[in-house]
């Protein structure tokens, strides 16, 4: 019998193509947008589910894939797939995390390179006719201090640009050993420490219960005055009202935000209201490269999956 998947949100037409090439193994449905109630109508016929961020693949949906053998996210973050309840249906779900590592941390070293400058907020009242140099003060991070939360895979990329921006680079990562720190030309740090010596903190976490809110009001009080904050990685990881009493209080110089607790984010969020802040539409994977390359990765492994059994990158063992 032949595999059947379903594409449930837009795909880059590479990793399309490679399915349909496959179609002795698979064969697959590109259906995009469609409503919840339509795809609970329909996923009861298909074996693979290949999803990015739009589908919630929740209890719901679950209850009617009786034949869902494999969900996979094509990029990294599965805060939309309820990994406890696919384990439960014996459904196995896999991400791709390789295909968007050097877009997500281009864009958060991006972030901090324009907070450091005030960059967005220069160009817009510069466009506006108002010529404020005097106002626009800025700071090199040249020999500046970057306490880095997480270290895995965007985190080491992020670590390695900012090093060849001459950046003293301390990291905090449960998981990180002496050897691997060693090798990053990293300092490992206690999360308190890395609070205190940070001039920039960015974070690239998963969101879990141990790293909700990680940056709260407690962790700001231990922060140097003036600390610039980077968040590309997931909403959630910052306490967003904590963020605004720091900048408030002068301890955050500058925050810039890709992700949000709630998204989309609304335009009367208290943090938009704040020249400190930059905010952008959750962009850490778009880029054309990485659109490609997350695509062409699920759909490398859902084949693998179909023809074997083969599992990569599994987010629920």
């Amino acid at each position: 019998m032949v595999f059947r998947v379903l594409v449930s949100d837009k795909l880059d037409k590479k990793g399309i193509d490679i399915l349909e090439a496959a179609r002795d193994v698979v064969a697959v449905d590109n259906k995009p947008g469609l409503p919840p109630a339509e795809q609970a109508a329909i996923i009861g016929g298909y074996d693979g589910l290949i999803v990015r961020s739009a589908t919630k693949v929740n209890k719901a949906l679950l209850a009617h894939a009786k034949r869902l053998k494999l969900v996979i996210r094509a990029g990294i973050g599965v805060d939309n797939i309820d990994l406890a309840a696919c384990k439960e249906q014996d459904v196995v779900v896999e991400n791709t995390p390789r295909g968007n590592v050097v877009s997500a941390a281009e864009h958060a070293v991006g972030l901090l390179l324009s907070l450091a400058r005030q960059v967005p907020l220069a160009s817009q009242t510069t466009k506006g006719g108002v010529w404020e140099k005097s106002k626009f003060m800025g700071t090199e991070i040249t020999g500046k201090t970057l306490g880095i939360i997480g270290t895995g895979n965007i985190g080491a990329v992020v670590i390695d640009r900012c090093q060849g921006l001459r950046m003293k680079v301390v990291a905090y990562d449960p998981i990180l050993t002496d050897d691997k720190a060693r090798a990053m030309g990293v300092e490992k740090v206690t999360l308190d420490e890395l609070f205190a010596r940070a001039d920039a903190i960015t974070l690239h976490v998963p969101l879990l219960p141990g790293t909700k809110n990680i940056l709260n009001d407690a962790a700001f009080a231990k922060m140097k005055k003036g600390v610039l904050v980077v968040n590309a990685a997931r909403g959630g990881l910052i306490d967003e009202a904590a963020l605004l009493r720091a900048i408030e209080a002068g301890t955050v110089r500058g925050a810039a935000l890709d992700v949000f607790e709630t998204e989309p984010a609304q335009k009367d969020h208290p943090l938009f209201s704040r020249e400190e802040v930059i905010a952008t539409p959750h962009l850490g994977a778009s880029t054309f490269e990485a659109q490609v390359n997350v695509a062409v990765e699920a759909a490398e492994q859902m084949i693998a999956f179909a023809k074997s059994g083969e599992k990569t990158n599994v987010c629920n063992p």
